[in-house]
């Protein structure tokens, strides 16, 4: 028994030991694209909140059983991820703020903590959130843990988020099908530079660049921008750089902070300087050859060629009001302009489907009136009716959906030849389920109109014709009618004859 107990004892012991020896890494995310165009205002539900263990759901490869969880001691505090939106309330803004900073200090002290944003926040009466959340972090956690930062490549790196990280890293590609690839990355450089003890890495070098676009100009699908991310990969895998990173910036904010970022992170100091103005200087050159991802026009044009496609589905996207940028999701103007298109009216003409306007009001009658029953109401406008009033619709309910997490409810009315989808709160069509649980076939649809920008994988996919609308809203594409006035000038395509920018590196510590 005595020597049973020995082995107990030292078994113990031993696991402790090399328990003891995992490095004590905290979680926390809090994210979300906003724009200061839109009069939405997003509130803390909007981030529908993870708390504790439910934090790791949120990354396949922090399930249970993977070999990346078994290499530390994980303290996961708060998963706060948003629709894109108007920009946060400062109350719903400093609740998650606070909640992530009490659990943080519950489990202190910490070898490093994974920071998962998205990078461009805005918040009501205050520049650069991101920037705040992380000098706040640092307050309570102290500068010794690494800190491990990821990021779409549409957020903003200001001096001070890149002050207050260790390592940064951003998605490569737009659409974003690399974003869970891109926040693994980060944990595992993390991991890495604490299982070496090598720690901080010994340089970071941080490039501004004076340029501006929209995602749908910048896409990695076409170039310029597939050249320029290309080169990403292979400048991060140096020896002596830990990673590297272009930044495109989110340009439907009005703030100082709002450009192109190049950031290269590493202990070699010339390598890590070089690098970044070598890719800071491939994305200024290229400036001028930034075009969209898809051809664009007037709804009127798109029509026009959705009308003369003889393969469907013809896919148009109704950009200026696309809630995955930051719009409001509410605008009637293009669902307006359809509903009125002779070619619509009638039964027998263009098989429509639009995705999607918020409608709380038309779905509870329709619940009330049941699949097969009439309903008539209006819709949208209710958030953003500066472009057009709320439209009233009058069709037959063919489908009720409820449980959605975004959209609560779903309700898909005909009405002429179209089908309209209306929600009881705003979402973004993305999936091809998103139409067929529905009942909808989008691959039979002759027209499918979406408020999105770029189209996602599966739409583009499926796709055998499409435009890009250039329709009035809050994340309208053309920069120019937004009317900036804090942005950093000059600034690119808007200043289009401004002088080379000094495009060294600044070694930040």
């Amino acid at each position: 028994m005595k020597n049973i107990f020995f082995l107990l004892v030292l078994y113990n012991f031993s696991a402790s030991c090399v328990s003891a020896q995992k490095p004590r890494i905290a979680i926390a995310s809090f994210g979300i694209e906003s724009s200061t165009f839109s009069p939405a205002l997003t509130e803390e539900e909007a981030f529908h909140p993870k708390y504790g263990k439910d934090v790791f759901t949120s990354y396949p490869f922090f399930s249970d059983t993977s070999a990346l969880r078994s290499r530390a001691l994980w303290f996961p505090t708060v998963a706060a991820r948003s629709l894109p939106g108007g920009a946060v309330t400062r109350e719903a803004y400093e609740s998650i703020v606070n909640k992530i900073i009490d659990r943080l200090k519950k489990d202190m002290p910490y070898d490093a903590l994974f920071l998962d944003l998205h990078g461009a926040m805005s918040v009501v009466g205050l520049d650069d959130p991101e920037g705040d959340f992380i000098l706040r972090i640092r307050q309570v956690i102290g500068i010794e843990p690494l800190i491990s930062t990821s990021m779409d490549l549409h957020g903003n790196v200001s001096v001070r988020l890149a002050e207050n990280t260790d390592l940064i890293t951003c998605y490569r590609m737009a659409p974003h099908e690399d974003a869970m690839e891109t926040k693994q990355r980060a944990v595992e450089n993390m991991l890495a530079r604490l299982e070496s003890g090598k720690g901080k890495p010994a340089y970071k070098a941080r490039i501004a660049i004076p340029i501006l676009l929209p995602g749908e100009q910048t896409s990695t699908r076409i170039e310029p921008a597939k050249s320029i991310y290309r080169q990403v990969a292979p400048a991060s895998q140096q020896e002596g750089i830990v990673d590297a990173a272009i930044w495109v910036g989110y340009p439907w904010a009005d703030e100082p902070r709002n450009h192109a970022v190049v950031m290269v992170t590493g202990d070699d100091k010339q390598k890590v300087t070089a690098t970044a103005e070598q890719l800071a200087k491939s994305f200024w050159d290229a400036r001028k050859q930034f075009t969209f991802v898809a051809p664009t026009g007037s709804l009127d044009e798109c029509l026009a060629k959705a009308f003369s496609s003889k393969t469907p589905p013809f896919f148009i996207s109704d950009s200026g009001d696309n809630p995955t940028a930051g719009g409001a999701g509410d605008v009637t103007w293009t669902l307006q302009q359809l509903l009125a298109r002779p070619e619509f009216k009638s039964g027998i003409g263009p098989s429509l489907i639009y995705a999607s306007i918020p409608g709380p009001r038309l779905v509870e009658k329709a619940i009330k009136a049941g699949v097969g029953g009439k309903v008539e109401e209006v819709v949208g406008a209710v958030v953003d009716a500066r472009y057009a009033p709320p439209l009233l619709i009058s069709g037959i309910v063919e489908s009720i959906e409820q449980g959605d997490g975004d959209a609560e409810v779903e309700v898909v009315v005909k009405t002429g030849s179209a089908h309209v989808i209306v929600t009881r709160k705003r979402k973004p069509y993305h999936k091809e389920i998103d139409f067929t649980r529905l009942g909808l076939k989008p691959r039979e649809s002759d027209i499918v109109v979406v408020k999105i920008g770029y189209l996602e994988p599966e739409l583009y996919a499926m796709k055998n014709g499409w435009m890009l609308a250039l329709t009035p809203g809050g994340v309208d594409q053309n920069l120019e009618r937004l009317g900036y006035k804090r942005i950093q000038r000059p600034m690119f395509p808007i200043d289009k004859n401004m002088i080379d920018p000094d495009l060294s590196a600044k070694l930040i510590k």
